[in-house]
Order: structure tokens, then sequence, then C-alpha cells
């Protein structure tokens, strides 16, 4: 992983003069006189925005984006006043609101000011519907004064829209890119307008730096720091630059560097940002609506949660587990091969005596292999658990931030379903009946009799809650025996957040490279599949595709599930059932889940064989797009094909029984039943083969290893190190 766009800037350099001689105009083209340079030129490179190659994209895809603005607030409110674990985590939800204002008010400015209209004609329909997206194209507008807007008017209207977008990105550059690809082409414009009359407009450099055109997959050679350094001098207060130049950093493989920037933005977000104290504001908010349900006042923009230490922790852990990765194989003893190349070339000082003479038997050029290298393997392997435990640190610290609970009420939960079900159907006699009153006010927690809630980094700590419910239990259960089972008064439930299924299974591997004992890490396992088979974003995120999940299921094939899981990753993970009450007064989760589908359209039933292979060959090339490893036809071909093999076995599964359908009983929204993308990582091969060839001996606090007398001074720091880490 730490190294994947290496590959790729090697063929960069015979591509670079081709995006030269097109982009530099006619002049070149008679200065090459071999016959073989211009023989590039008719495959142009494909150009578009930096922010389009930004990761965790997928992410954040979702009905928010075509939700009217009215009702994703409305959501955004009932979600804040739910009981903890709250469905979604409040501070991405109010993100999402915010972004969504105000890229659609940049929207509204920058069509304005390119099409000459004084005021918005179209102004209401920046809640959604169809006159919204005429006006994203540019159409529905009409001079009724016939004046012409000044220059001054227009470049003041850009110079807002800019402001507006430069904020949006502030708040989350993820979230705001996907919503700029959904707008008008009109915004990719707006910042280099402003820039050619104000070259140092610190809101207009930011917003500029995201939709400047590059080639496709080439952001590391196309991206310097000069305008993220200038924004950083003018406003050093801010860190969601830094965080910006971090992220940059990562795709240049210069993960220390990037360290350092997100932990300088650490530092300036906590200092700087709003003091928000989340436990005595919820307690507040909940004791003040008591038995008041109904009434959901909106949350004043300054007293609303922050994202911005979230996003910093999770990119810093990520940098962390890169550079640990990066450092196994230093730490492992070389192949044979790779060994006689190192001595030949006199490298890891063992072949300055060794491959002059060539006369040195070979057992004797292993002994002093051996004896060379042990030192510096020794302080490898130390490097790579110190990077481990310092991403663990930060993963934990990103997990504080969420909650769960073993025994929430059903009715709780179909409570927010039916609150989405009014907003979303309006219109519509789906909520008729009075909500269920169910919540005790006393509580400082708003939780009902029995109700408990865990941080989920609790979960993970040397002594786990008492109460949770066994998992897994003998059985799995699946979506197709709910409805034979009896029906449930409490359901478990986590917060969703967009990057949770990645942090849950980044965790793992940390575990895995510090080396933590089989059997405890085979109880994190079974805690993060209990986790991410919960993690659902209904009603505003869908289904995305995780990495570290990739990774970790990589390591579990080929380390041979060293920690014994009872079942396949995929088995564990698989979705849990939604819980089923049978109410005879109001919606229950089913028919909620059902009716949500409503908001993106839900799949014909009727569905021929040759439109399910079409579906699945479209959705396979989706997927291959999104998916960060895939830098070539090859590997872009070779997606395609493992997905369209992976839709095809679940189908066939699904047909015959082995796999639940999702057509029986109610699903959950945002959770991916599929097998991840199969092409090995750097990462995950470097982790599995940490385990299966770093001596387990090494910092695992083993009595018998602290005794030998040479080892002992190396050893001491190690077992320091694990009782930490454990």
């Amino acid at each position: 992983m730490g190294k994947k766009n290496k590959k790729p800037a090697m063929a960069s350099d015979d591509a670079s003069p081709t995006m030269e001689s097109q982009t530099s105009g006619p002049t070149k083209k008679p200065s090459s006189t071999s016959s073989s340079a211009p023989q590039p030129s008719p495959s142009p490179a494909l150009v578009i925005c930096r922010n389009k190659h930004w990761r965790y994209i997928s992410s954040f895809h979702g009905p928010w984006l075509q939700l009217p603005l009215e009702v994703l607030e409305t959501l955004a409110n009932a979600n804040y006043y739910m009981p903890l674990p709250r469905p979604v985590d409040p501070a991405v939800f109010y993100d999402l609101v915010k972004i969504r204002q105000l890229v659609d008010g940049a929207t509204d400015l920058a069509v304005r000011a390119a099409n000459g209209v004084a005021s918005s004609a179209l102004s209401n329909s920046l809640a959604g519907g169809a006159a919204h997206h005429m006006q994203a194209l540019g159409l529905g507008f009409s001079n009724n004064g016939g004046a012409k807007l000044s220059p001054e008017r227009r470049f003041r209207m850009r110079e807002q829209a800019t402001q507006k977008l430069s904020r949006a990105y502030h708040l989350d550059e993820i979230a705001s890119s996907v919503a700029t690809m959904q707008s008008t082409s009109t915004l990719e414009n707006v910042a280099g307008l402003v820039l050619q009359r104000s070259p140092n407009d610190p809101d207009a450099n930011y917003v500029h730096f995201f939709h400047e055109k590059i080639p496709s997959r080439q952001l590391a050679e196309c991206t310097d720091f000069r305008a993220l350094d200038l924004i950083i001098g003018q406003r050093p207060s801010d860190c969601e630059p830094l965080r910006t130049r971090a992220i940059v950093r990562i795709f240049k493989d210069d993960y220390e560097g990037a360290v350092q920037d997100l932990t300088t933005a650490l530092g300036v977000c906590r200092l700087q940002q709003p003091r928000h104290q989340p436990a005595a504001e919820e307690t507040m908010q909940l004791e003040r609506r008591g038995g008041r349900r109904r009434d959901n006042p909106p949350i004043d923009e300054r007293d609303q949660p922050s994202s911005t230490e979230v996003q910093l922790l999770f990119q810093r852990a990520g940098c962390y587990l890169t550079l640990a990765c990066d450092h196994v194989p230093l730490a492992l003893r070389d192949s044979p091969i790779e060994q006689n190349g190192n001595l030949q070339n006199g490298t890891n000082g063992t072949g300055n005596g060794t491959s002059r003479g060539g006369s040195v038997p070979p057992e004797a050029e292993a002994d002093l292999v051996d004896k060379g290298l042990s030192k510096r393997q020794l302080e490898m392997r130390k490097t790579v658990r110190l990077y481990a435990k310092r991403a663990l640190r930060d993963y934990m610290e990103y997990l504080k931030h969420f909650h769960y609970s073993p025994n929430l009420p059903v009715e709780v939960s179909d409570d927010f379903s039916r609150q989405v079900n009014q907003a979303t159907h309006r219109n519509k006699r789906y909520y008729n009946q009075p909500r269920h009153a169910s919540l005790d006010p006393g509580s400082p927690t708003g939780s009902s009799a029995g109700h408990t809630v865990y941080a989920l980094a609790s979960l993970f700590s040397a002594m786990p809650p008492a109460d949770l419910p066994p998992y897994p239990a003998t059985e799995l259960v699946s979506v197709g025996s709910a409805a034979t089972e009896s029906v449930q008064t409490t359901t478990e439930v986590v917060t969703y957040h967009p990057l949770l299924t990645d942090a849950l299974h980044s965790l793992l591997l940390c575990h895995t490279l510090i080396q933590t004992s089989a059997k405890e890490l085979q109880r994190h396992a079974h805690m993060v599949a209990r986790l991410a088979r919960l993690a659902d974003g209904y009603p505003v995120f869908q289904a995305s595709r995780s990495p570290a999940r990739a990774d970790w299921i990589e390591v579990l094939r080929r380390a041979e599930n060293w920690i014994d899981l009872s079942s396949s990753w995929e088995a564990l993970c698989a979705p849990a059932p939604l819980p089923t009450p049978l109410s005879a007064n109001g919606v229950s989760t089913a028919a909620a889940s059902m009716n949500a589908l409503s908001i993106t359209g839900g799949a014909s039933s009727s569905e021929t064989d040759e439109q399910r292979k079409e579906r699945m060959r479209q959705q396979a090339i989706i997927e291959a797009l999104e998916d960060e490893r895939v830098n070539d036809e090859a590997s872009f071909k070779a997606a395609i094909l493992a997905r369209q093999r992976r839709a095809e076995a679940d189908h066939v599964s699904s047909i015959n029984g082995s796999i639940p359908s999702p057509s029986i009983g109610p699903k959950r929204w945002a959770v991916d039943d599929g097998r991840e993308y199969p092409i090995l990582t750097e990462r995950a091969e470097a982790v599995a083969r940490w385990v299966r060839e770093a001596p387990t001996g090494m910092g695992t606090g083993s009595s018998k290893r602290k005794k030998k007398p040479r080892a002992k001074k190396a050893l001491e720091p190690e077992d320091t190190e694990t009782a930490d880490a454990a």
C-alpha cells in the first residue's frame, strides 16, 4: 500500500513528454527528430480534477447528495436527538448538511455570474428538484431587465462562490469533493477566474488546488506544495490546509512528512476549534426534550460537533500503519536470491570481505549474513512495532468518538426509521401514529431501563464489557432465518461513520504487527466482525469498499487462519438481520427498510438473466474505476473480471441457499456483503509475511527468551512495548 504509486511513476516518465507536447501547443512538434517520440501522441491522457483522485471517495456516496436540503437537515436533527448510540455520527451528518448548503449556494452564484443574472429566479430550487438540476446546468434563467452585469459584479459573485467552496473543503475535503462532482462544471473554473485578478487569495488558491485539471492517476507527479505553502503561511491558525498537504504527501509516499503535518494540524485543531463538550451538551439536550419527542429544534452551528479531529486521527493512523508495513521487509530475513545479491554488492556491511575472491564457503557466508544483519533486523523489528503501536493508539482515539449498545430497545430504532419515512414521504401518510415515549427522561444518557452504552474503544480493552451477547454464536444468524425467530425487544446498534469499517480492520492489522497473542487477536477479530455486520449508514450513506478489509481477508488466507477463526471472514461479517417487531400501530423497522429503497430506487424483481449480467458488468466497471490499486489496463481488466466472478458466485450461492439472498427479509443499508477485491496489495503482503516469518519470541514477553544473556538487552525494550500495547 505504501508504495503503490511508485510503479505508475516509472511509467509516467515516458508519458510526461506526451503531456508536455499536448499542452504546450504545436511549437514542440517540429523539435522532435526521432520517429519514436510522436508515437504516444495519438493516445492522450485523461485530464480530470485533482480532487477526483482523493482516497475514500466511495465511502461518502449516498442519498445525501440527492435528498432535498430541508429533508437532510431534518434528518440530521432527528439523528442528533436520538439516544446514544446515535444511528450516524452527528458531526459527519451536520457536515453533510453544511456542505450541501455551501455547494448549492456556490453553484447558484457561479451559474448566475456566468449567465449574467443579477438575482436568483430559482432560489427556492436549492432545496432540490428538477429546477435545481436545470440551474446546475445553467438553464432556466432569464434576464428580465435586459441589463448585463458589470465585470465587477460578476467578480464579486465568483469571489463569494469561492469562499463558500473553500469553507466546504475546510469542513471535509472528501465529502466536498463528492458533492462538487455531482454539481455543475461551472464550479471547476470559478476559482481560476478569481485568481486571474487576485492571485494571492487564500480561498481561491485552496479551491483551485482541488479543481485544477491534471492527468489521471498522476497526482504525485503533477502536484507541488507551492499553493498549499502559501495558504499555510497566510493562515497559520487553519489546520485544514495542513491536512490537505499531508494527504498530498501520502500520494508522494512521504509518510513521515505527512505525519508531521497531521501532528501539527491536530495541535492547531485542539487549540482553535470551539470548546465543544459532548457529554455535557448531550445530557442537556436529552434532558431538555424530556417528553416532547416531536420538537427537534435546530442546533446552532457553533454548538454542532466537529469532525476535523476524527479526520486527522484517521489519516495519521493510516500513515503510521503504512510506515510499519514499509519496514517489514527490512526486519525479516531476505530470500536466498536477495541474500546472494546483497553479498555480491557488498550491502548491509557484509560484502566487503566475502565477495572479493569468491573462496569463502556458502556456510561461512550465511554465518556472516546472520551476524551482520541480526542487529539491524532487531532495530527494524522494533521500528515496525513502534509505528504499529502509534497507529493503534490513533485508531483507538478515533473509536472513542463512537458508541455501541448491546441492548437498545427495538422501538427506539424503529422510531428513527419512522422519522426518516415521515421526512422523506411528506405527501404520504406513512407516519400518523404517536411516537413511542419509552425513554426515561431522567437518565443522563437518555437510555431506557437496561439500555447500556459503550465507547467503541472500550470494546477492545484488556477487560471488555461482560454483558455483551456472545458472538459468534454456535450458529451464525442468517437473514432468511430472521422471520422464524421470536419477536425481539432489544437489538445491537453501533454509530455509523463512513470510515469506521476501514478503521476497524486496520486495527486488526496493527495488532498483527505488534504480535498480539493469537487468542487475544481472535477476540479482537470477533469484535470487529460483530461491529462490521452492524454498521449501517441508513439513511444517508451507501455501502463502500474497504481497502483494510480486503487486506485483512488476504492476510487471513495467506497466513492460513493462524488465529483459528470458526468461519470465513465473509460469513462472520455477514449483515446482521434487522429486528422485526410485530407492531399493529406504526411502521416496523422492516417496513421502514423496504420503504427506504424509494430514496434511491430499488432493483426490479422481474430481472432477466441478460439484464442481471449487464447490471453486474456495469457495477464491476464502476467499482474498478474507484479502485485505487488499478493503475493500468491489465489491472483494470483483472478487476472487472474478478468482480464479475464474485457477483456470479454470490448469485449462485444465494440460489443454492449457502448465502442468504438479499431479497429474503429486511436488509441493512450500508453493508458490503461481497468479498473484497482479490488483487494483493503491498500492505497485505507485508503483514502476511510478518505473520509467517517474524519470530514470535521477539517482544512477546516470553520468559525463556528473557533469561538468555546475549539477547536480553535487545529483548527487554520489546517486552515493555508489547506490555504497553496489551
